[in-house]
């Protein structure tokens, strides 16, 4: 039987070359996952994602899912992979980060949460055990505990008691987990989720709790939230010390390439983030050379390839100026072009730094890169 996870190459430090062996299929780490938020990566077919992007993975939503289409639909379907044509792996988080977002429409106790919907102002109720029942609904290949995932700053009480609660919802999702059978046919594996804000004792305590849960891989969450990079590093860097190495690590949330190749360096195996579709619709364009804004009035009359480093096809297929165009006219073309090419260069960016993983090169590689990576075209 091939084991969920195998580790093919180490470095002197942290960073890893991985294989993650799903129902749905094999990824190969470190990986970077787009995000589907509502069953949809915006703007991009599900073709284009499997052939040009070359994604092998998936974010799908729950707490949106759960509000629309809803579970009715969900199960009628078949799960996610049969309602949106997407036979790879899928991964759903908890549900718990937009839950508590709604900080001004919720309601938390031991139990679960209560917050009112977005979309119409109804009332629901998520606790671990409803956030376990809707992922096992919604199919995903993995799936993250029920977690309270804390704003920055935060005050280190409401840290601790926040952390202590995560770890005691993790109890419950695993407990519901081993009394009720999977759905659709296929292995479906649970990650717990690490907090303790920046605190570095909490972390630790965390890690180590969460080090013990019965899983096949861990999360680290809380992060991305508007600390400063070198705090985030920081706390990965703790965390991953304690995260056992046989298990994949997932950064949740994570983020700018730069910020990429420093979690990979860190330990880190998956990541997910909003950023590349984000920046697309905003004219924002990643590269190997820097970021473009393709307002910018520099391209209006540059017709040259959109990048000529890009690896898909929209990169060969369009000019700076036309894309630039499309933008100032506001047609809706410039944003689908701009996410497939933020979201190829993404997949572009772990795939080779996973080569250089393997050649065993990757950091100072990553040195010499993230300069360029950062700058503003």
């Amino acid at each position: 039987m091939q084991p969920f996870f195998e580790i093919e190459k180490k470095t002197e430090s942290k960073a890893r070359a991985g294989v993650i062996s799903t129902s749905h299929g094999q990824i190969q780490t470190p990986i970077f996952m787009p995000v589907g938020t509502v069953a949809s990566v915006k703007t991009v077919h599900q073709h284009e994602l499997k052939e040009d992007i070359k994604a092998e993975i998936i974010l799908g939503n729950t707490y949106h899912l759960y509000l629309r289409p809803g579970m009715e639909v969900m199960q009628n379907a078949g799960g996610l992979h049969q309602f949106m044509k997407w036979d790879l792996p899928i991964l759903t988080d908890s549900g718990g980060y937009q839950v508590f977002s709604l900080s001004d429409s919720r309601k938390m106790t031991e139990e679960g949460v209560k917050f009112k919907s977005h979309i119409d102002g109804s009332f629901h109720f998520i606790s671990p055990e409803k956030s376990m029942e809707i992922q096992r609904q919604i199919g995903a290949d993995i799936f993250m505990a029920f977690d309270e995932c804390t704003p920055y700053p935060c005050e280190y009480n409401q840290a601790k008691t926040s952390m202590e609660l995560t770890h005691r919802w993790l109890k419950r999702c695993i407990s519901w987990c081993g009394e009720n059978p999977e759905l659709y046919g296929h292995k479906q594996h649970l990650f717990p989720i690490v907090q303790g804000s920046v605190y570095s004792d909490l972390r630790k305590i965390s890690a180590e709790v969460i080090s013990e849960a019965d899983a096949i891989g861990n999360a680290i969450g809380g992060l991305s939230v508007g600390e400063p990079e070198e705090e985030m590093y920081r706390i990965t860097d703790i965390v991953t010390d304690i995260l056992p190495v046989a298990k994949p690590r997932y950064l949740m949330g994570v983020g700018t390439p730069w910020n990429i190749l420093e979690s990979i360096g860190l330990g880190i195996d998956m990541m997910d983030c909003v950023m590349p579709t984000r920046n697309a619709r905003n004219a924002m364009l990643f590269t190997w050379n820097g970021v473009m804004n393709m307002k910018n009035e520099k391209w209006k009359n540059d017709f040259s390839d959109l990048d000529e480093f890009g690896t898909s096809f929209v990169d060969r297929e369009y000019s700076k100026a036309y894309v630039r165009h499309l933008f100032i006219a506001k047609e809706y073309l410039a944003k689908q072009i701009a996410s497939i090419h933020n979201l190829a260069f993404y997949l572009d960016l772990v795939k080779t730094a996973r080569q250089h993983i393997v050649a065993g090169d990757f950091y100072e590689w990553k040195d010499s890169v993230t300069p360029a990576l950062r700058q503003r075209l």
